[in-house]
């Protein structure tokens, strides 16, 4: 039973979610490479629909941002390592979408 209660608290908008951050970052990378046309580098172009995902992925970020804690520790410096991946990813679909 306590499994299925960690998995829906993903589903919780109010609740701190770093599987939900990671999943909408991740998610939304992999979605804009796959409308940049990735899989063939030949055929790469930019596309409108980028701009969707590129909102996904700074909720994503926000999301992330909010698992801070205010006491520094070895959880809060491996956030601040995610927040700089999603700032990577953030400039990467900024990139994608400047292809068009």
């Amino acid at each position: 039973m306590r499994i299925v209660q960690a998995f829906l608290s993903i589903f919780r908008l109010r609740q701190r979610s770093l599987a939900r951050a990671l999943a909408l970052s991740l998610g939304s990378f992999m979605g804009s490479l796959r409308l940049a046309g990735f899989p063939y580098i030949e055929n790469l172009h930019g596309s409108r629909w980028q701009i969707v995902v590129l909102i996904l992925a700074a909720w994503g970020m926000g999301e992330t941002a909010r698992c801070l804690h205010r006491k520094w520790d070895l959880y809060h410096a491996g956030i601040l390592i995610l927040l700089y991946t999603d700032l990577m990813i953030l400039t990467m679909i900024v990139a994608l979408i400047a292809l068009f």
